[in-house]
C-alpha cells in the first residue's frame, strides 16, 4: 500500500505503557476466534467463552504485547505500526465521511486506542489476548499492535491484512452509528444460543461488508493500493473464517457454533462491499 505519504488522524490515544484499573473481563474482539480454536484444541466447550453480554476468566494472551512506547505513557511512539494504524484510520474517515456525506449526515469519528497487555473501556477490562475490538459503550476501537505479528502466524501477511482488520472494527463503529448493534443485541437477549450465535455471525459478516466500501470510497480519493493489496485483504478476511479455525485446531466443522461466518462467507462480503461501495448491499440480515 502507498500509505507513507498519506494523512495521519489525530483520533489516537496512545495507552501503551499506561497500567489500567478495574475489574478484568472478557471483551468481545477479532481475536475471539483464535481463542476459540485454542479451547477445541484443549477439549473445553467454546460456548462457556462466548456468551452475550456474559464475563469470563482471565485468559493467556496468545502474542506478545507490542512494547511501550519510549516517550512514556499516552505519547504516540513514531513506530511504524503505530504510524500505519493512525494513517488506515484517516482513511476510514475519508471515506466514511463522504459516505454520510452524500446520505445527508455528518460521520462521527470514533477514536482508536492503542494499547498494551490490557485496557480499560465502557466495555469492561480487556485482555490484548482477545485482539482489536470496537466498544460501543465509548465509540472507541482497542488494538495492541502486537497483533499484527499473530496476523503473520496466521497466514495474513501485507499491510493490506493489517487495514482490513482496522476497516472491519470501523465497520462496528458504523453498525452502532446507524442503531443496529442494539437492535442485535437485545434479540441476541430473547433468542436461544445458536440463534444468538448466526446473528452474531451476520453482524460479523455485514462488518466485512463495511471494509470493503471503506476501500472502495477510499480508493478513489487518495490511490493507495498497489498489486497484490486487494487479494491480501481477501486473503486476510479467509484466514479467520470459523470453518478454518475449527480445522486448524484438528476438530469438526459445526456451523452451528460460528459466531464470526465461514472463510467464504467472510471474503465473499468483503469483495460485495469493494465492488459496490453501497451500505444498501450489504444487508446481511435478509
Amino acid at each position: 500500500m502507498r500509505w507513507r505519504d498519506k494523512r495521519r488522524s489525530s483520533n489516537i490515544e496512545d495507552r501503551r505503557g499506561q497500567r489500567p484499573r478495574g475489574r478484568k473481563r472478557m471483551g468481545g474482539g477479532f481475536m475471539l476466534i483464535v481463542i476459540l480454536g485454542l479451547f477445541l484444541l484443549m477439549g473445553k466447550n467454546p460456548l462457556n467463552l462466548i456468551g452475550l453480554g456474559g464475563n469470563g476468566g482471565s485468559i493467556p494472551s496468545q502474542y506478545e504485547p507490542s512494547a511501550s512506547p519510549s516517550g512514556g505513557a499516552g505519547q504516540a511512539a513514531k513506530d511504524e505500526n503505530s504510524e500505519f494504524v493512525s494513517v488506515i484510520l484517516a482513511s476510514t474517515e475519508d471515506s466514511w465521511s463522504d459516505v454520510f456525506k452524500r446520505a445527508g449526515y455528518e460521520y462521527e469519528r470514533p477514536k482508536l486506542v492503542l494499547f498494551n497487555d490490557q485496557v480499560s473501556s465502557a466495555c469492561g477490562m480487556t485482555s490484548a489476548a482477545t485482539g482489536p475490538f470496537y466498544c460501543p459503550g465509548d465509540h472507541k476501537v482497542y488494538i495492541d499492535l502486537g497483533f499484527f505479528n499473530e496476523l503473520n502466524r496466521m497466514g495474513a501477511k501485507g499491510d493490506f491484512a493489517r487495514a482490513y482488520v482496522i476497516a472491519h472494527e470501523i465497520g462496528h463503529h458504523i453498525q452502532n452509528l446507524q442503531g443496529i448493534s442494539m437492535k442485535i443485541q437485545d434479540m441476541q437477549r430473547r433468542v436461544s444460543k445458536q440463534q444468538s450465535n448466526k446473528l452474531s455471525v451476520l453482524t460479523e459478516l455485514q462488518a466485512d461488508c463495511y471494509a470493503g466500501i471503506w476501500i472502495h470510497n477510499y480508493e478513489r480519493q487518495a490511490d493507495i493500493l498497489q498489486r497484490g493489496d486487494i487479494e491480501e485483504g481477501i486473503h486476510a478476511a479467509a484466514s479467520i473464517g470459523d470453518d478454518r479455525m475449527q480445522r486448524n485446531a484438528g476438530r469438526r466443522v459445526n456451523p452451528d457454533s460460528f459466531t464470526h461466518g465461514s472463510s467464504h462467507d467472510r471474503a465473499q462480503w468483503f469483495k460485495i462491499g469493494m465492488k459496490y461501495g453501497d451500505l444498501s448491499k450489504c444487508d446481511t440480515f435478509k
